[in-house]
């Protein structure tokens, strides 16, 4: 599997992360799996969230089941974020301070690689935020810090008053929520949906400051509508051109799914959310294949995005 150096930090991580949302219901012995099949793949990154499995349940899941040494947690890049109560969004010095604690607690271990603020506090105040990342940067509890789901503008507004670089920003993406990456292959076309700018261009903000784009979801078809992979119903085209690509490359299609990704020269990380060792396997394979233009285009046309 590749592996990038990630700008603004001392990071090496493998391009495939595994995102942990879903292992709150596994046995320890079902995560060890998981989690083995990971490492054995290359993958270094493994990502969470304070609010995934109820309040930091997945993150306690995990510690639970896989003992990590002190040379393996140095090998591997724990990630956490933070922000999403019940029922509305907390970007508080206090709330940060205390759910950092709290995920370091769950995880037993004494720092976090990345912590990512989740999703945009309509109520932030820039400057508790600085406040909170100074002080955990201070203590060595957190080492680098990013976003999820920003604008450029939030992303702005944050980068005024915090002093560590906001090194990360992920997003939703996938072949067929491509908006993203489409919206700019049609800019200005009057009329036509795939044009509207909805993100205020976060790709580009992001490969103008050295911002990493970590992509969630990388097989749903939509916001959690299932997966494109396989759905003949609504992606006939698509499949077809994923089967014969993936043959062509010795792969499977879940692998050309990542390869589509990882191609981009905005160099992303894939976040994967599956609980299946197989398929993280085959999202690996895919992180090693360099897809063609001819490739890269065919298959987003397939997914119905317009090359005007």
């Amino acid at each position: 599997m590749k592996t990038l150096e990630l700008p603004q930090t001392d990071l090496t991580a493998s391009d495939v992360v595994v995102g942990l949302m879903r292992i709150n219901d596994m046995s320890d012995e079902d995560v060890r799996a998981l989690y083995s099949a990971s490492r054995d793949a290359g993958v270094t990154m493994f990502d969470h969230a304070a609010i995934y499995g109820g309040w930091h349940g997945c993150e306690a899941r995990f510690a639970e089941a896989v003992t990590l040494s002190s040379s393996e947690r140095a090998a591997i890049q724990l990630q956490t974020k933070v922000g999403i109560r019940q029922g509305y969004f907390d970007f508080s010095y206090e709330h940060i301070l205390s759910s950092v604690e709290e995920s370091l607690a769950a995880l037993r271990t004494d720092y976090i690689d990345v912590l990512l603020l989740h999703r945009p506090d309509a109520l932030v105040e820039p400057e508790e935020v600085a406040k909170a990342f100074d002080e955990l940067h201070a203590a060595g509890k957190v080492h680098h810090f990013g976003v999820s789901n920003h604008t450029p503008g939030q992303v702005e507004l944050l980068r005024r008053s915090v002093n560590q670089p906001l090194a990360f920003n992920q997003v939703q993406l996938s072949i067929t929520h491509a908006n993203v990456i489409a919206q700019g292959v049609a800019a200005n076309m009057g009329g036509l949906d795939q044009s509207v700018d909805r993100d205020n261009d976060i790709l580009n903000h992001a490969r103008l400051n050295d911002i990493t784009l970590q992509a969630w979801s990388p097989f749903q078809k939509g916001f959690f509508d299932g997966v494109f992979l396989g759905d003949r119903e609504h992606y006939a085209e698509l499949n077809d051109v994923l089967d014969e690509v993936a043959a062509a490359h010795g792969v499977t299609p879940t692998g050309i799914a990542v390869a589509w990704i990882t191609r981009h020269p905005a160099h992303f990380q894939v976040v994967l959310g599956t609980t299946n060792p197989q398929r993280v396997r085959e999202s690996a394979a895919g992180s090693d294949v360099e897809l063609s233009r001819e490739e890269w285009y065919r298959i987003f046309t397939a997914a119905g995005h317009t090359v005007p």
